[in-house]
Order: C-alpha cells, then structure tokens, then sequence
C-alpha cells in the first residue's frame, strides 16, 4: 500500500460510511425538494412557509434546492468517495488482469465445481481433452507430470473490471449532474407572432440572460375539442443566426426543438391585443354609422364633428361592477365640448356601449385574433455526459452480472491401472454456469472420444 493511501484525508473519502451517510442525505434531501415545490413564485412561498420559515428556507436555498451549494457539495463529496474508493481497490483487479498468475495445480484441489470421468488411454485422451477444453474456454496450456498431465484454460480476466465500469459510469452520471447544476439553466419566454426574442426570463431567478442565436415564431395554431379546451396548440419557430435564417420547424408539447443543446418546449400560449380595429361609431341623433381603423394610442376624428376617440389600454380580464368581462379595449371619447369620457369596448361583448346613453355608440367592428407562444427554454450542458454514464452503466452491469473469470483445469493420472480424469473449475461468481461448463467440457470430450 502507497504512503497517500495511509493519510487521513484517504482514509475519509475512501470510508464506506461517507458513501452510506452521503446516500442517506441525498434520499432524504430529495423528499424535500418533492415536499417543497421547487422555483415557484416567491410570494406563493411567503403565503404558504409565513415570513419565518419563508426566510430559513431561502437562507437554505430550499426553493432551488437542486441548484444550492450544500446539495452540489454532497454530489462532489460522493464523486470522491467513489474515484477514491475504486483508486483504493483498482491496482489488485488491474495486476490479475495485466499480469495473471501462473498455473498453481493447487489452486484447483478444493474447487466446488468438479466432474470426475475415465479414459481408456491418457495418450489417447490428451488430445480429446484439449480439443474439448479449448472449444469450452480458450487457449490451452499442457504440464507433463510424471504419472499423466494437466490442461489449463481460462478466460475472462478483463471482467473483472466490470464493477469498475459501473463506479466509472456512476461518476460520469455525477459529474454530468455537477455541470448541469453549475451552468444549466430552465427559462422562459413568450414570443408574439411576427416577432423575435432573444432574452429569456430565468425561473429561479427572473433574471434575463442572451442566447447564442435568435427565435422567431412564425406563425401559431391551436385548435379546440368540443368542450372548449385546447385540444392541441403549435408553433411554427426559425431558429436565426446574425440574422440569417438557420433552420424552420413546428413544435407541439412534448415534441420540443433542440438546438446547441438547448431545449425549446411549448408551454403555453395567449391572445395579444390586436394592432389593428375597424371601430364603428353610430350617432344616437341622425343614425349614421361610421367605421374608421384605428391602432392603439391613435386618434381617430368622428364625423358629424361628435369628437374625437382615441384607444388608451388594452385589460385583460376587465372588471365592470364586480364581475369579469373578459378581454376589453379602453378608451377615450373627447365631445367637441365637454369633458373626456372614458369608453370600455369588451372584445366578447360589441354591444356593450350601448349602455352609456352617451351620444356616440362606440363598438368594435372588426378585430384580429394575435397569439403569442409560450416557450420552456432549458440548457444543460452536461446531458451528454450523463448519457455516456448510462452507456457505461449499461455496459458494466452487463459485464458484471452476465460475464466472468472462468478458470479449468483437468488433472489426468493412472492409478491402478485406471485412466482418471479430474474436471475442475472456478470462478469469481456464478458457480453454477461453471459447473454447467464442465459438464459441458467433459460430455464433449466424451463425445469426440466416440467419434474417433
């Protein structure tokens, strides 16, 4: 053992203790962050937690606990355990892979897995025995001894690795977490038809941050089952590069586009104030009807000289006297004499103004439905090293469950004037698929005793 491998701080991370108490954290830590919803809005959290808990819960990082410096801190402390446990035990498993022992006929006298059978001739049954034994495992090696021989095969020492296969895997899995938690991101953005962003809005934080290239959504559709719920909403998204066009594609939930590796996923979608009305203003003294354009914030002039209008703000989900009246445009009547009037034109309801017994009923004529696409926007640039852990796990699990080092040796001597043969075997793990193989081993060397 090296003098490092006597030191405290090895000794530590290479405890099997730190492995089981970092495991039990990270369980009960991961209750919590299922307990506690994770990145809500922060005044949801002081509602619920009261302004006590509110505060040891952020001190804690509890509302992101995933993203938190204790939470990073276990998953590092668990990769050390695992590097410095696997450095500890590594160097026997690599000496038996790279410099395998030499044949030791004792090894073999109390293996479990065993098969005795006799021969007529042991000149006659060395070549059977080897031919056999080199079809069963691999290469054989053949020992003169002074009353028969032996033959020895083996294989699989590089299986033996398997195991560390799998800590390796369980350490690209960690680390591809650790640089996920350090520099991934999860955001959104809302993008009107027509228009471009750029920015997105960080949900842990509400910061802003830039992306790498520019979303453009081209058009957006959602359609309805007969219950009014939407059934299905896409968005048709360009993906821009100093203003060159990269790329164009639909996407729909749970179908996102990827793009140097990040994420865009719909989430949800919404109507925007239209930019451009047909109102109609009808005069309650002649009955005269007239329809003028009008976007908002622009002054329209009334014929008849009633005025002027002009739109001042779009609401959504407009209250009048207590109760909801959807989607409304407001407005401003300015008469040739007189004050302002303050007009409310609900996109649902035209006839609304009717009510105001003004001399004007101001409607809207005509108006276009606008959407804008909500897009969950996710970075995470250490998914490819999680998948190479899963490759690697899948891979050692294989190796480590399935495969083995698998050892034979057949001992042939004449005593009494009986030709015995020896079949024995072992091996680090599945004894029974070894007996099965000298079963195997021998029932063929019989067989090609009787074809000869």
């Amino acid at each position: 053992m090296n003098s490092w491998q006597h030191s405290p701080i090895f000794k530590f991370f290479a405890s099997v203790q730190l492995t089981v108490t970092v495991l039990l954290t990270l369980a009960a830590t991961s209750v919590i962050g299922t307990v506690i919803p994770q990145n809500q809005n922060l005044d949801d959290y002081l509602h619920t937690y009261g302004q006590n808990l509110y505060r040891l819960f952020s001190v804690l990082d509890m509302f992101d606990m995933y993203h938190s410096w204790w939470f990073q801190l276990l998953l590092v402390l668990l990769t050390l355990n695992i590097i410095i446990c696997s450095m500890d035990r590594l160097p026997a498993a690599w000496k038996i892979v790279v410099k395998p022992p030499g044949f030791k006929p004792s090894r073999f006298l109390n293996a479990s897995c065993q098969r005795q059978i006799t021969v007529s001739s042991l000149d006659q049954a060395q070549p059977i025995l080897e031919k056999a034994l080199s079809r069963s495992i691999g290469q054989v090696r053949l020992e003169q001894t002074q009353h028969g021989f032996f033959l020895w095969s083996e294989k699989g020492r590089w299986t033996r690795l398997g195991v560390y296969v799998v800590h390796l895997s369980v350490v690209f899995l960690l680390a591809g977490s650790l640089i996920g938690s350090f520099w991934g991101f999860d955001g959104a953005v809302n993008i009107p038809e027509g228009e471009t962003a750029k920015m997105i809005r960080l949900n842990n934080s509400g910061k802003s941050i830039p992306l790498d290239f520019e979303i453009r959504c081209d058009k957006f559709s959602v359609s309805y089952y007969d219950s009014g719920a939407p059934s299905e909403y896409r968005s048709t998204l360009t993906i821009l590069e100093n203003g060159a066009q990269v790329f164009t594609r639909d996407i729909i939930v749970n179908d996102p586009l990827r793009y140097k590796g990040i994420n865009l996923f719909q989430s949800s979608f919404g109507n925007l104030p239209s930019q451009n009305l047909v109102l109609s203003f009808t005069s309650r003294a002649t009955g005269m009807e007239y329809k003028e354009k009008i976007a908002p914030g622009q002054t329209v002039t009334i014929p008849e000289g009633l005025g002027s209008f002009m739109i001042t703000e779009f609401n959504r989900d407009h209250q009048f006297k207590g109760h909801s009246i959807g989607d409304a445009f407001v407005g401003m009547m300015t008469p040739p004499n007189g004050d302002s009037v303050e007009v409310v034109l609900p996109v649902k309801f035209p006839s609304f103004d009717r009510m105001r017994k003004g001399d004007v009923i101001v409607a809207i004529s005509e108006t276009e439905t606008r959407y804008y696409t909500g897009l969950q926007v996710t970075g995470d640039p250490g998914v490819w090293v999680v998948y190479t852990g899963f490759l690697l796990m899948i891979a050692g699990c294989i190796v480590t469950f399935f495969m083995s080092h698998q050892q034979i040796c057949i001992e042939a001597n004449t005593a009494e004037k009986i030709c015995s043969v020896m079949i024995r075997g072992i091996t680090n793990k599945n004894k029974i698929g070894m007996q099965k193989k000298i079963d195997a081993t021998a029932t063929a060397a019989i067989k090609i005793a009787k074809q000869q």
